[in-house]
């Protein structure tokens, strides 16, 4: 018997004896190197602590549904009307190198999406359907299952939450396909994968990211699946080892900005000013090399001093990005306000208003991010408490879910 074919009787009987899985993933947040990336320089991208939370209900009805109340999706498809649309034949993850254009388009054809200017519920569905056909493509019949999604993550915030939600697909088509383990969970708890279990997780997250993105990076998902701090160089991306967790205050201005716009007036301004801008973008390397190095000496034993060149390289890096400009009048007032209080801020992602973190040593006093807080929310921004560092993708029994997600995943 061919692997394959034990993949595919061991996810029959998953979905056969199986109770429900509940997986989630992180969201993502640029510590340092945002645009200087674009130019062969390093960035670090974290993983914040607000998480998108995916339940998995195996069904006898022969009916495939998926409710995400965040984006106010609730679809779903009798599976007998989505078998011709499958592959051919099972992809190999290895060669996962492009997508499959003619299931992408029979995807568009049979939902009737357009590719013009396409929307977050129209993307989100489609990347839930590719992962669910090509995942379950060798199967002889397509499993039915309810999958609700509950993310804490904003969408288009530029924290990755199409990322978190691809991963969080990935993690439980292929728990239920049997391509990778369910490992055992404990009352109260959650676990993780082996790590070649996590790289086929990423692999498939990223073919989600390319539906709904086009040409991502492949940051976000990796975020999304391994956590922690990931360093990204040209095209290289390579998980720290031994890194802190730390408090952020994350505050969305909630201005909208175009990435892509961003971007190119950053490459204008270096065809303009090589002279003056190849140097700010070697400084913004090296506040993400030595942002990096004083990470990984906090391992071992965070100091003050540690923290305090932290805020120091925040302060310089907010600067350079004013200089390569990307900076907006809401960040400059996100700043302001915590620097008045002795906190370090700087915009998070793409700039141009968007997010911004700011950095909580251990002793913040809690008066002073409640008088923060209150201060921000007034000029209309969202705020949260959250840290960064922390765990990738996970399975979860559901007692280790707080409570205000459970409901939701029980409400559908």
């Amino acid at each position: 018997m061919s692997s394959s074919m034990c993949h595919v009787l061991q996810g029959q009987c998953l979905l056969m004896h199986s109770t429900e899985l509940i997986v989630s993933a992180p969201g993502k947040a640029i510590l340092h190197g945002e645009h200087a990336v674009v130019h062969g320089k390093v960035a670090l991208a974290v993983s914040v602590n607000l998480r998108t939370y995916l339940r998995l209900q195996p069904s006898s009805s022969g009916i495939l549904r998926l409710h995400l109340p965040n984006i106010e999706v609730f679809a779903s498809w009798d599976v007998s009307t989505l078998l011709p649309l499958r592959l051919p034949r099972a992809a190999d993850p290895r060669d996962l190198n492009k997508l499959d254009l003619a299931l992408f388009q029979r995807l568009h054809d049979f939902t009737g999406f357009t590719d013009e200017a396409p929307d977050t519920h129209s993307m989100a569905v489609l990347a839930f359907l590719y992962i669910y056909l090509s995942i379950f493509a060798e199967s002889r019949e397509l499993p039915a299952f309810t999958v609700t999604v509950c993310s804490e993550l904003p969408t288009g915030a530029g924290l990755g939450s199409s990322a978190a939600f691809s991963v969080c697909l990935s993690a439980a088509m292929l728990s239920v396909q049997g391509a990778i383990s369910l490992p055992p969970v404990h009352p109260e708890s959650t676990a993780r994968w082996r790590k070649e279990e996590l790289e086929l997780i990423n692999i498939w997250a990223f073919q989600g990211e390319r539906v709904i993105h086009g040409t991502p990076s492949g940051v976000d998902n990796a975020v999304g699946t391994w956590g922690g701090i990931l360093r990204y160089c040209a095209g290289n991306i390579t998980p720290l080892s031994r890194v802190p967790m730390l408090r952020i205050l994350l505050t969305n201005t909630k201005i909208p900005r175009s990435t892509k716009l961003l971007v190119a007036g950053v490459r204008d301004k270096i065809k303009k000013f090589p002279s003056i801008m190849a140097p700010v973008l070697d400084s913004i390397d090296g506040i993400s090399i030595t942002c990096e190095q004083t990470l990984q000496e906090m391992a071992n034993d965070a100091t003050p001093e540690h923290y305090s060149v932290l805020e120091e390289l925040m302060d310089i890096n907010q600067h350079h990005l004013n200089v390569v400009g990307v900076g907006h009048a809401s960040l400059d007032h996100l700043c302001r306000v915590t620097l008045a209080r002795g906190l370090h801020s700087k915009l998070t992602g793409a700039g141009g208003g968007g997010c911004g973190i700011t950095l909580l040593r251990p002793d913040t006093d809690s008066l002073v991010l409640q008088s923060v807080t209150r201060e921000l929310r007034d000029c209309g921004y969202d705020c949260w408490e959250t840290s960064i560092g922390v765990p990738g993708v996970q399975l979860h029994s559901a007692s280790s879910v707080k409570g205000d997600v459970l409901s939701v995943l029980n409400s559908y």
